[in-house]
């Protein structure tokens, strides 16, 4: 006798923050679904790095998701602070967090901690790797996980990031390198292990440019600081560097900003653990699909997006936030649901990725970090 190939009338592919909001809206609205995500366990890495979240996409969401008290609970107080600096050390802008701003300041972790909280035992499904999924007909497919395992389901989301496993069955995009480079690094209890890094970077949101290149930096929950030095470089510039060297990359981090200030340069040589290299990449501004049935995707597999707007995890839980109710909006008819989330997402994902891009364009500038605080000055006024 065959065994029953196990069914689901509802399956989001990732449990990101994005992931998360919707299978939460859909719990308020009484419907179940099943969240699928690769990591062991919640707790199988940090989830690290201070989000701003925004009030008419990520603040929106949490409304939606009846989490936005939790949410304000959870607000890391004077994280709005802003400092820029050029190369030189020489702070150009600074603003204080006066606690009535629009963006507040959240750990990433607790975020989805209180999200994961929200959402009945056995939502998700940890330790479930999707390899590949297959259109059935009638809007149905069939998801096939790692383990050889598969199920059908009757809606198909792909919450899975930027090298989405689902995105191949709606778009032949992919992303692509943007031309700026990451290498992130840590410096731990900050203001006893390194008081004048601390005291540098201030306690919110930090940016030192100039030359196409720079640090970007904030001060977490736990009292470290998080720093991304971001550069234009060739996209093999990466390869070239042992990471598994400490003080090798370090040293040819530090040949890359050879004429900064030492007190900015003091970031790199004190950092604590590792450096992690990342490459930053983005699908087309005006990434969108034809309408397939039974499937659809949010976050970063439908409008992967360079991070120089701070709006991809906010975009990330209006999008679950949206597509949660378009579902329950909908009853009985999936593809009304769909059609009208991506009505709305694909127009919202252009103008992002638009001022994304500017983002880019102004923090990389000749004129940067005048450019920067050029925009800055500009939201004031």
């Amino acid at each position: 006798m065959t065994t029953p190939t196990q069914h689901h009338p509802v399956t989001v592919v990732g449990a990101g923050l994005g992931g998360l909001v919707l299978a939460r809206v859909l719990h308020r609205h009484g419907i179940e679904a099943a969240v699928l995500d690769l990591e062991a366990g919640r707790d199988a890495r940090t989830q690290g790095g201070m989000l701003d979240i925004h009030e008419e996409t990520g603040q929106a969401a949490l409304r939606a998701a009846g989490l936005y008290d939790g949410f304000r609970a959870r607000v890391h107080p004077g994280g709005e602070a802003l400092r820029v600096l050029d190369k030189q050390a020489r702070v150009l802008l600074e603003q204080k967090d006066d606690g009535d701003g629009g963006r507040p300041e959240i750990d990433r972790g607790d975020l989805r901690d209180l999200l994961l909280d929200s959402l009945p035992e056995g939502t998700v499904r940890w330790g479930s790797k999707v390899t590949g999924a297959e259109p059935l007909g009638g809007g149905r497919h069939r998801v096939t996980l790692a383990d050889g395992s598969t199920f059908t389901t009757g809606l198909l989301v792909g919450a899975d990031g930027a090298w989405s496993r689902i995105r191949p069955l709606l778009s032949e995009a992919r992303p692509a390198y943007t031309g700026i480079s990451f290498v992130e690094l840590d410096l731990l209890d900050a203001d006893a292990r390194h008081p004048e890094c601390a005291e540098l970077i201030g306690g919110g949101m930090f940016f030192a440019l100039g030359d196409h290149k720079g640090f970007l930096a904030h001060r977490e929950t736990d009292g470290s600081l998080h720093v991304y030095t971001a550069l234009r470089a060739e996209e093999d510039w990466l390869s070239t560097v042992d990471f598994t060297d400490p003080e090798g990359s370090r040293a040819a981090l530090l040949e890359r900003f050879a004429s900064w200030a030492p007190a900015l340069r003091r970031l790199i040589t004190e950092a604590d653990g590792p450096l992690t290299p990342r490459l930053i990449h983005a699908l087309p501004v005006s990434h969108r699909w034809r309408r397939v049935p039974g499937v659809t995707l949010l976050g970063d597999a439908a409008h992967l997006m360079s991070p120089f707007a701070g709006e991809g995890a906010n975009l990330a839980m209006i999008d679950g936030a949206e597509l949660g109710q378009a579902l329950a909006a909908h009853p009985g008819d999936t593809e009304a649901a769909l059609a009208a989330y991506e009505a709305a997402l694909f127009p919202r994902s252009e103008r992002t990725a638009l001022e994304t891009a500017r983002g880019q364009e102004t923090l990389f500038h000749d004129r940067a970090p005048h450019s920067l605080v050029d925009m800055f000055s500009s939201f004031a006024a």
